[in-house]
């Protein structure tokens, strides 16, 4: 096959690679989608939707433990079925899938979508696995990421669980050991334990969900530790048991389980691109060194979107970096966009939630930080969900909000009342002068704000802190 000549080669129709197209596309200029393997984006088959369709099922059963106290009986003999559970989580996320595919790549032609996978054979060449080669202007690499599973603990096959194939399961174990207490540790962890699954959890780290404040961190492993028995800050080793089982060891702890769902992390999907053919830079880890404000790698002509760059594996983040690299792609001279405050959000019951800076990064001599624990707010005990914790962090002497780290019911929402705020760099005060109805949850985080505003020196110049003077 000869040479294609395109301005631009998209590598990757996740995410990224569909937020960079629809930056290319309108732009007038001629391209190609490139991608190999399963189509359709990581957040709709093994992400975002069909673990968020597993919590939902999850929390609904789990909820007929509480519906006594409000005069509902006969609650706390329902069963569940876990295939049907299971079939229904599958089709939600095909539906999903479907939706992506039928609004992308579904509608695009042999000439511009090309399945299979590429790789650089010269810094502006691309070579497909079927034989066909592109030669392309500006390169955008956007081909997402994949779970890590050491090579030690891949002849154990598919008794270790990774959100590649977790989602496949027609049928759960009866036990299953959790290594890795991040987001998707606590969100499958947590719905497997309310379906019915025995789970015991494991992190080398001394906290979850990636919580850096300690309080918060405290109250998080107190909560759902009464659901899942955790074992943290200790490295884990598996190995085979007797009757085809496995046995995580963990300090001193044992435990035999039927599956171990491994969620330790994700590897960026770079290592069949031949970067060494790209002539790029590349740093101690063979990451490519990239522009977090233009995606542009080094000076050249290849961009680096989503996932695969390691940096923050979100979709909302993936959409940001693939409209910056489809732009720039575009462009002459590539132009520098500000990031997004950080917003990351575990779906856990209760949720636990991060939100500009974090406790760690905080300057403790000009930071200072402001509480409520979600005990006594009125919205919550009716929900019989009172039981969380809310800091919030600003700058003591300008009054600027910094950030944020909770584990609250509705932290979800409460969290992206705070990334705007940050984002719109409001100070307490503001915030405060915003208005908040009654009875919310989003109360919680206005009496959090009170605290923290009695902290700072820079107060609202109006006798009445909740008004603004006309």
């Amino acid at each position: 096959m000869g040479e294609r000549h395109v301005d631009v080669a998209i590598i990757g129709s996740g995410s990224a690679g569909l937020y960079a197209l629809g930056k290319v596309k309108p732009a007038g200029k001629s391209f190609v989608l490139i991608n190999g393997g399963e189509p359709g984006t990581t957040c709709a088959r093994v992400g975002c939707m069909p673990s968020k369709a597993m919590i939902q099922v999850a929390e609904d059963f789990h909820r007929r433990g509480v519906m006594s106290r409000f005069g509902i009986e006969g609650m706390e003999h329902l069963t569940i079925d876990q295939e049907e559970a299971m079939e229904y989580v599958q089709h939600m996320r095909d539906n999903f899938v479907d939706r992506v595919l039928s609004n992308s790549t579904d509608n695009m032609s042999d000439e511009v979508f090309i399945e299979g996978y590429a790789q650089f054979v010269e810094p502006n060449l691309l070579e497909i696995d079927n034989g066909q080669k592109i030669r392309a202007d500006k390169i955008v690499i956007a081909t997402g990421s994949s779970p890590v599973v050491p090579e030690q603990w891949q002849q154990f096959g598919d008794r270790i669980l990774t959100t590649d194939n977790f989602f496949e399961q027609e049928q759960l174990p009866s036990s299953v050991g959790v290594i890795g207490l991040g987001v998707i540790g606590l969100e499958l962890g947590q719905s497997l334990v309310r379906m019915g699954v025995d789970v015991t959890g494991f992190d080398m780290a001394n906290t979850i969900g990636g919580i850096s404040d300690p309080d918060v961190a405290k109250v998080a492993i107190d909560i759902l530790g009464k659901e899942i028995p955790m074992h943290l800050g200790a490295a884990v080793e598996i190995k085979e048991a007797d009757d085809g089982k496995l046995q995580i060891t963990s300090g001193d702890t044992q435990v035999t389980v039927d599956s171990v769902l491994l969620s330790i992390g994700r590897k960026p999907n770079l290592d069949s691109l031949n970067l060494e053919a790209a002539e790029i830079s590349l740093d101690g880890n063979d990451m490519p060194i990239y522009n977090e404000n233009t995606m542009q790698v080094g000076d050249s002509h290849i961009f680096l979107a989503g996932d695969v760059n390691g940096d923050r594996p979100l979709l909302h983040e993936a959409g940001h970096d693939g409209r910056v690299a489809g732009y720039n792609a575009t462009q002459e001279t590539p132009v520098a966009f500000k990031r997004n405050t950080l917003l990351n959000i575990a779906f856990s019951d209760p949720n636990i939630c991060q939100v500009g800076l974090r406790y760690d990064q905080l300057d403790q001599e000009t930071a200072v930080i402001g509480e409520i624990p979600l005990a006594p707010v009125g919205r919550a005990m009716i929900m019989a969900k009172n039981k969380g914790l809310i800091r919030v962090y600003a700058d003591k002497e300008s009054g600027k909000l910094l950030g944020a780290e909770m584990i609250s019911v509705k932290g979800e929402n409460l969290a992206h009342l705070l990334a705007w705020s940050i984002q719109q760099e409001m100070t307490v005060g503001e915030m405060l002068q915003m208005p908040f109805y009654h009875p919310v949850i989003e109360e919680a985080l206005q009496a959090a704000l009170y605290d923290l505003y009695s902290k700072i020196d820079k107060k609202n110049d109006t006798p009445v802190t909740e008004l603004v003077k006309m």
